[in-house]
Parts: C-alpha cells; sequence; structure tokens
C-alpha cells in the first residue's frame, strides 16, 4: 500500500485531477470488507425535478423533444452558465460538467431542460399541501408526501430523527421486470450490476431510514422475494448489527404464480429489525384459561422518556413524582406531587415512616413514570398498581409494576377475571378465555392473501383504477400489530408506500383502541412504463399536468387513503363490502382520522437563510411539533404560538411570545428565527423548561448539509 501511495502521489504532480480520483478510489476498495456483503457502491443517483425553476449554477438535463422516447445520450449532464431572453423564447446556455467534455457548450429552451440534483449534493427541502381529509376532531394528520424517498428520509430527518416506532416499506424486488429505476433508468434483467445497484440504492435509503427509528425501541419491517432476500438479509445484519432480526415465510398466493421452468411463487419474506428493548406483542391465539395476567413495569423504558427530554418521545410534566411505599409492609401508600425538572430528589422528604421510589435506571438515568400522577391515581385506587420486590441498593429503591390498559380491557369485557386481591389490595386475574400467542415464522392465513385482499380490496375502493401487487391490507396490519398495539402515539413510516397499504393499516389500528397513531407515507409520482409510452405519443412529458396526473402518488396513493377515511370513492359512491378478519365493519363507514397531502419542494438555502420562504418551511416545523392543531403560516404580528408549537421572527416581542408559550403547556417546540446567538440563548433560557427551542434557520440548514456530507458514500 505504501508504495502505491508513492506512485498516486508522483501522479498528482503531473496530473492532479487524475491523481485524485484514483486515490478516492482506493479508499473506497480499501475500505471493503474481507467478509459479509461485498458490492460496488455505485455513483450516487440523480433525480429529475420537474417543475422546479432553473437558475444559474443548476445541474440539469436536456429533454428529449415531445413524443420520443429519451435515449442513453440524453442522460447526459449541463450545468447553467447564463440564460437569454424572456418568457417562451428563454434560453439557457450550458456547459458540461463530465471531466471528458470539459469546455463543451450547448443552449437549449429553459422549457426543454430539468433540474438535476445527486445524492451528495445537499437539498434544502420545503413542503406544499394539496390537500386535505379531515374527519378525525383533533387528531393528529397523517401524512402523504410526494417525493423522491432518498430526498424525503432527508426532510424528515430534521422533523423526526431518533423517533419512528415503526418502520414498513416494500421496496423494488429487483425482478428484472422494469420494476424500478436508477440514475433514470430502468434496470434490466440482463444488467450485469443489477444486484450491486439495488443493494446501493437500498443502503443508502436505510442508513438514513436507521437515524429516523428509535435506537432503543423501534421496528424496521421489510418485505422481499427470493430474488434479493439473501443480499437484503446480509445488509440488513452489517447495517443494524445490535438489532434483533428475523425473516418470516408468508404466503400471499395460495394457488402460486406459474413461471416457466420454476417452481410457482406463493410467498413472500418478511425481515423483521428490531432494537434491544423492542417488545414483541403476540396478536395469535391460544389456551391460557388459569394463566395470571401480566404485570408490567411502569417506568419508562426508552431514552426518549428520561427526565428531562425535551425532544421527540419527551413525556409529560406530570410523569415524574416519588411513590410512597411503607418498608416494613412493602405496600404502596401514596405519592409525591410532580416536581419541578430543577428539583433534586436528594432533598425530597418523603412522609415518616415510607421509603420515596422515583423512576430510575440501575445506572442512575432519571426516568418518568409510564403514568400521570392523576392516571396513576385511579389505577392504584383500582388495584392496578403495585409495589415488588425491593432493590433498596439501587437508585430506584422498589419495583413498580401496573397492569397494561388492554390488559385491563380484558378483565372488563370478562376475558379475564379478578380471583381476589393481596394483602396491599392489586388485583389478582387470570383469563377465563383464549388470549394472544406468539406467531411462527410460517404465517399462511387466508387474511393474507394478497389477490383477495390486498388487489381485490384496492379496486373496490378504486373501481376504475389499477395498482399491480397491492399488499394486503390485513398482512400489513399484523405485522405493525405485532409491535405498535401497545403504542397508541406511534409514528409509523412508510417510504416505499405504492398504494397506501401502510397508512390504512395504521387507520385500521386506530379504531381498534381509539388510538392516535400517525403514518407518513412517501412516494414518488412516476408513470407506469407503458403508461409513458402513450403519454409520450400524445406529446406529454413529466412535469405536464396531463403527465403527472396518471402518477402513482396522485392517482393512486392519494385517492386510496381519501377513499379510506370518507369511504367513499372518487366519484363519491360509498365503498362496497366489509372489512374482514379483524375489527369487521362496512368500509362505507370510513375510518374517523385526518390526512393532508404534500408535495416536497426544493429551495435555495439563500432565500431560506432570509427567511423568504417561510410559507414553504411552515409545514415541515408543524410536522416536527406532531402534526396536530393549527399550522403557523404566516407571522403579521412577529410571533405566534398555536396548540403544539410556538414561532418568533421579531426579537422585540420575545416578552410577549415568551408569555404565550408559558400559557400552553401543550407547545412543547419554540422556533426562533435569527441569525445572533446571544438573542437565541437569552430566549431559550426565559422559555420553560419543558419547551425545546429551535434556532431558525441554522438547525435546519446544518442538517441538511451534514446529511449531504454523509451521504456522499
Amino acid at each position: 500500500m505504501a508504495r502505491i501511495h508513492e506512485l498516486i502521489k508522483q501522479l498528482r504532480t503531473s496530473n492532479p485531477s487524475l491523481g485524485n480520483e484514483i486515490a478516492r478510489e482506493l479508499e473506497v476498495l480499501s475500505q471493503r470488507r474481507a467478509f459479509g456483503l461485498n458490492f460496488e457502491r455505485h455513483t450516487p443517483e440523480a433525480v429529475e425535478l420537474p417543475g422546479r425553476r432553473v437558475r444559474v449554477g443548476d445541474v440539469v438535463r436536456i429533454l428529449p423533444p415531445r413524443g420520443e422516447t429519451p435515449k442513453a445520450s440524453d442522460d447526459k449532464l449541463w450545468r447553467v452558465r447564463s440564460f437569454e431572453g424572456t418568457g417562451d423564447a428563454r434560453v439557457a446556455h450550458l456547459e458540461s460538467v463530465a471531466r471528458t467534455d470539459e469546455g463543451e457548450r450547448a443552449s437549449s429552451a429553459v422549457e426543454d431542460v430539468v433540474v438535476v440534483t445527486e445524492f451528495r449534493e445537499p437539498i434544502y427541502p420545503g413542503l406544499v399541501s394539496t390537500g386535505k381529509v379531515e374527519r378525525g376532531g383533533d387528531k393528529p394528520f397523517h401524512a402523504v408526501i410526494n417525493a423522491e424517498n432518498y430526498h424525503a428520509l432527508q426532510a424528515l430527518l430534521f422533523t423526526h430523527r431518533g423517533s419512528v416506532d415503526a418502520i414498513y416499506i416494500d421496496p423494488p424486488y429487483n425482478s428484472g421486470a422494469r420494476d424500478w429505476k436508477y440514475n433514470n433508468d430502468y434496470v434490466e434483467g440482463d444488467d450485469m450490476y443489477r444486484h450491486s445497484k439495488w443493494l446501493a440504492f437500498m443502503e443508502r435509503r436505510l442508513l438514513l431510514a436507521k437515524e429516523l427509528l428509535n435506537p432503543d425501541d423501534s421496528v424496521l419491517i421489510v418485505t422481499i422475494d427470493e430474488k434479493e432476500y439473501l443480499r437484503l438479509g446480509l445488509l440488513l445484519e452489517q447495517l443494524f448489527p445490535t438489532c434483533k432480526i428475523q425473516m418470516v415465510s408468508s404466503v400471499i398466493n395460495p394457488r402460486g404464480v406459474v413461471r416457466a421452468n420454476e417452481f410457482s411463487r406463493s410467498n413472500e419474506f418478511i425481515f423483521f429489525v428490531w432494537a434491544p428493548h423492542t417488545r414483541l406483542h403476540a396478536p395469535g391465539r391460544t389456551d391460557s384459561r388459569g394463566e395470571a395476567v401480566a404485570w408490567e413495569t411502569m417506568r419508562r423504558r426508552s431514552l426518549a422518556g428520561r427526565r428531562g427530554n425535551k425532544g421527540p418521545g419527551a413525556c409529560g410534566p406530570n410523569q415524574f413524582f416519588a411513590i410512597h411505599v411503607d418498608p416494613v409492609t412493602g405496600h404502596i401508600v401514596g405519592r409525591g406531587d410532580p416536581l419541578p425538572l430543577n428539583f433534586d430528589v436528594a432533598q425530597y422528604e418523603p412522609p415518616a415512616g415510607t421509603v420515596a421510589v422515583f423512576p430510575a435506571r440501575d445506572d442512575g438515568t432519571e426516568m418518568n413514570w409510564s403514568l400521570t400522577d392523576t392516571a396513576f391515581d385511579a389505577r392504584w385506587q383500582q388495584g392496578f398498581v403495585r409495589a415488588g420486590k425491593a432493590t433498596l441498593d439501587k437508585p430506584q429503591k422498589y419495583l413498580i409494576q401496573y397492569i397494561l390498559g388492554g390488559v385491563i380491557e380484558d378483565i372488563a369485557s370478562g376475558k379475564a377475571r379478578v380471583t381476589g386481591r393481596a394483602p396491599d389490595g392489586s388485583v389478582r386475574a387470570e383469563y377465563v378465555e383464549e388470549k394472544s400467542a406468539m406467531p411462527h415464522t410460517q404465517w399462511d392465513l387466508p387474511a393474507h392473501n394478497a389477490q383477495e385482499n390486498g388487489t381485490g380490496l384496492l379496486r373496490r375502493i378504486l373501481p376504475d383504477r389499477r395498482f399491480p401487487y397491492a399488499k394486503s391490507l390485513y398482512a400489513v396490519e399484523d405485522a405493525l400489530r405485532l409491535f405498535i398495539a401497545a403504542k397508541p402515539t406511534a409514528v409509523v413510516l412508510d417510504f416505499f408506500s405504492g398504494s397506501g397499504s401502510t397508512a390504512h393499516a395504521v387507520m385500521r389500528l386506530n379504531k381498534r383502541d381509539s388510538g392516535h397513531r400517525v403514518s407518513i407515507s412517501v412516494t414518488n409520482n412516476e408513470v407506469g412504463a407503458d403508461e409513458q409510452q402513450k403519454l409520450r405519443a400524445q406529446g406529454l412529458r413529466r412535469g405536464d399536468p396531463e403527465w403527472e396526473r396518471w402518477g402513482i402518488c396522485d392517482y393512486i396513493t392519494k385517492p386510496r387513503v381519501a377513499a379510506a377515511i370518507t369511504g367513499k370513492t372518487p366519484h363519491g359512491e360509498p365503498i362496497k363490502g366489509d372489512y374482514k378478519f379483524n375489527d369487521e365493519f362496512p368500509m362505507a363507514d370510513g375510518l374517523e382520522e385526518n390526512v393532508e397531502f404534500f408535495t416536497l419542494t426544493y429551495e435555495t438555502p439563500m432565500r431560506v437563510q432570509s427567511h423568504r420562504e417561510f410559507a414553504r418551511i411552515a409545514p415541515l416545523l408543524w410536522v416536527r411539533a406532531g402534526s396536530r392543531g393549527r399550522r403557523i403560516e404566516v407571522l403579521p404580528d412577529g410571533w405566534d404560538v398555536a396548540e403544539a408549537y410556538g414561532v418568533l421572527d421579531d426579537i422585540d416581542k420575545s416578552d410577549e411570545f415568551v408569555s404565550a408559550m408559558a400559557a400552553n403547556p401543550d407547545a412543547r417546540l419554540a422556533f426562533i428565527v435569527t441569525d445572533e446567538d446571544r438573542f437565541f440563548e437569552a430566549i431559550a433560557h426565559a422559555l420553560p423548561e419543558e419547551v425545546e427551542p429551535v434556532r431558525l434557520y441554522d438547525a435546519y440548514l446544518r442538517n441538511f448539509e451534514i446529511d449531504a456530507m454523509r451521504g456522499a458514500r
């Protein structure tokens, strides 16, 4: 290696560009693993941005003439040097960005060029609303985002870093049947780099997805077939070395799909990747009559539930208090008031003859209880909270346990019965009916038949529209229920959302237990290959409204999610048929949920920094605050405070702003627009302790610049 580096050093003196390029390639080779999954990490993809205004310095492609099919030569990239003319006659003067064509120039009508961005370049995203459906009252909004999913994941790192509970994705299976694109080209079955392109494509997205997931308590679910399951399994093991990974085989077509000289395909594979502290909840049934109900620890497990956390997953101000235990009997005898963040528990004095128990990990990290003070009172009085074994040598002096809400429902419904009470008043209960059991690694359920409960169900929702290979709604629902059944406020992401099955499944889970789970669905607006040929014959091309209306997001995903909520087809007719299996009811009843549809936009950092694109950034702030309540879209008075957050852009109005934030205990985020460190620090210090201050636009810009540097691999 030393000799190679010496030769590169000599080469750099005569040809610096070539020397530097060889050095970069050598570095890539040196980082390859000797064992495990090795593959070519192809040049980062480029994505076209139709509709984005062309500016000097942009990288662009020249579009083929209307009616013509794109050729390989059309993929050539140019940089915009200048413009000439106005209106429809405006012309862009270009120069090649390729080293091999250095100095080559060209000109093109502005309407015939499209902006292109590579994934190693920073993007500055915004969101534009394209409609909404509201039937859920004050529930938070689900989101459907029309975007290239890599860029959407970057945008979500600003809003949801480390706070997503579940990701469910159904990526392209890389069948060779023009089912996905790389760098604007369909990857054909005879492409010798087909597998490595797919792995590079997936790795870049999974690395971002990993940062979105809650590192302590979350799950990634990926479906795949036999063409890539081996490579995907190795990729997941390399990217998630500390997680539990299991693969399930699921029958999706019992009759099988006949293939020439091959076994008929009747199943697919589902990878489950879950964090170390994630609990798997059982959806199946088993005979458990006579089995005692389960007691769970009342201390929050995830670090998002630690005392003082103001970020995603933070607890409320009334979840840190002392529970008083009589050391003689080991019984709970009461509690103290919720304590402010700055209170030192060492100074706390419990009633005489009792021990104060605070939620704390063995390493001393102060946590929160899973119940608020008033919820604790109610459950304790009912006998659903108790003190367990003494741990006087540890920061938390007693184990505090409680019965989960689902088990309490089982008792109320008669599935379990109270057989007596312990000396401390806590209930003794056992099941009198079957209860849930862990599923096996082979799933063969009628509910998971994709033809009937995926494609067939979608045909009832969108009678005149076709979408191939839709997932069974109930299969998605069952997979998610395993991990979020006990998380009524879970955030679920699908960045290959296709027809919108994941959003639909999350909304049905909410109906079962009145949950407030939120789904975020990301899909591009790609038009099918066959449909593209028909549209080109009409002189249309990507970016034209008549073209875009046939894209998957506008034609399938948005209408399907809207119809699931309203109970009506896009033509306004009641959806025919009933939901089956889990929670049967007429589909025409709809679902009591809210959803908003967005398109991702690409902004310039200068305009963002100067506060001229607030209308595009405003939805991101609202999404970061939980997608609930009113959205702050204008600031005529220099500040505003909504249900969940506040925004200040006039420092002279900071006193009014701080007072308004203090008067609204549900507002947990404060976005402060300032370039001055001292102003930001002063306002942040004046805000209530439970409010997280975020500096605009410094935090926004740094988020995307850092992610771009990391994504250049």
